[in-house]
């Protein structure tokens, strides 16, 4: 986790256009916490050019949309074999993957042993990292998670307490009038 100052300085890293001035000149200014990260392409025949024909997909929302989910982009990262099984036809600039459907996918191995170097001291496994990778991506899918999974747990705690009230109310103040006995005496008549 960074400090709200280290995510500032990684933030005004970026530049971002600002508003047309009186000129109609477009400015730079650095980057803030609320902007969104720069693409890494122009526009789409940008990276249509870039990735041998194939717009890439939008990762932010990929984890909840794919079947699956955290585990689906995970076995996807850390599935590929060495050598496609005996059997397996893969087609030119195709790769073998048993984990996507029809497991012959255009993207490469992406993830191997020691590729990063992390500052504690983890080892850069391919299982490590595609794990780095898979919470990542989990959270940029759903960044207000935790705070609606503490929001959750204080309401339960809160439907707890009134629970418990409403029960005593209902066993104690409303007893004498569930278990009351009305009794009707008709007047007596006289003849």
């Amino acid at each position: 986790m960074h400090t709200v100052d280290e995510m500032k300085a990684m933030a005004e890293e970026n530049e971002y256009d600002t508003e047309p001035n009186d000129q109609g000149e477009i400015e730079k200014r650095p980057g803030k916490l609320s902007d969104y990260i720069p693409a890494p392409y122009k526009n789409e025949e940008a990276a249509r050019a870039a990735n041998g024909g194939a717009l890439p997909p939008d990762l932010s929302l990929i984890v909840k949309g794919r079947h699956g989910g955290c585990n689906y982009i995970f076995n996807l990262l850390t599935g590929y074999p060495d050598e496609p099984p005996a059997g397996a036809t893969v087609g030119a600039g195709m790769n073998f993957n048993p984990y996507f459907p029809g497991t012959a996918i255009a993207m490469g191995r992406v993830l191997f042993d020691g590729v990063v170097e992390y500052e504690d001291g983890t080892p850069a496994t391919t299982s490590q990292m595609a794990k780095d990778v898979v919470e990542f991506l989990n959270w940029a899918a759903e960044p207000e998670m935790d705070d609606r999974k503490k929001m959750g747990v204080k309401a339960i705690t809160l439907l707890t307490g009134l629970f418990a009230v409403s029960v005593w109310v209902k066993r104690y103040k409303w007893s004498p009038i569930k278990t009351r006995k009305i009794v009707y005496s008709p007047p007596v008549s006289r003849r």
